[in-house]
């Protein structure tokens, strides 16, 4: 995979254009990565269910859950399978609607300034070898692009939203990912 900086897309991964997007404001620089998780139903994976909410096609009902986030219009930048498989709905350059009410280093609003990566998963459940091995890949040509985004510039959903979200939970290991970033940084 490989990001292209013009347009914001990534080739060699899945698109599956999402239409919950809108452009970043005038003059708003990328600055923050935001890592997220998600499955639907809930702790169930492989459903394509994440891509049909992204692209507001959820059959409220196909599962009791889905009434309750039907009428929802978001979506995220990447998501990133048990797999490893990555697939796109957003261009980088745009503003996904991922982060919702948040607050980063004093400044609300952080889809103005922030990429939105969502994890195959739950708070609770381990992530995959594969996950991580893609998430810092990806890491790495986000921050190629944006050298802004410092390692402490990497935050989760849990860490901007605290008081409406716990994603990605205590499953996900921080000390792993970045240890991995670190690692493909040096090794390029």
């Amino acid at each position: 995979m490989q990001l292209d900086r013009a347009t914001g897309w990534f080739h060699g991964i899945t698109h599956c254009p999402s239409p919950n997007f809108n452009a970043r404001p005038e003059g708003e620089s990328i600055s923050l990565l935001v890592i997220h998780n998600i499955s639907l139903p809930p702790a169930c994976f492989g459903t394509g269910k994440v891509q049909a909410f992204f692209q507001n096609r959820l059959d409220a009902h196909e599962h009791p859950y889905f009434q309750s986030i039907c009428h929802l219009t978001v979506s995220a930048h990447l998501f990133v399978e048990r797999d490893g498989a990555v697939t796109q709905f957003v261009s980088l350059l745009d503003r996904a609607w991922h982060a919702g009410v948040s607050c980063f280093d004093g400044r609300e609003g952080c889809n103005d300034f922030s990429i939105g990566i969502e994890l195959e998963g739950t708070d609770d459940l381990p992530y995959t070898d594969a996950q991580y091995a893609t998430l810092a890949q990806l890491t790495r040509q986000i921050r190629d692009a944006w050298p802004v985004i410092s390692l402490e510039r990497i935050q989760g959903h849990s860490d901007i939203a605290p008081v409406r979200k716990t994603d990605p939970g205590p499953a996900f290991d921080w000390g792993r990912y970045r240890q991995t970033v670190k690692d493909n940084e040096d090794n390029s």
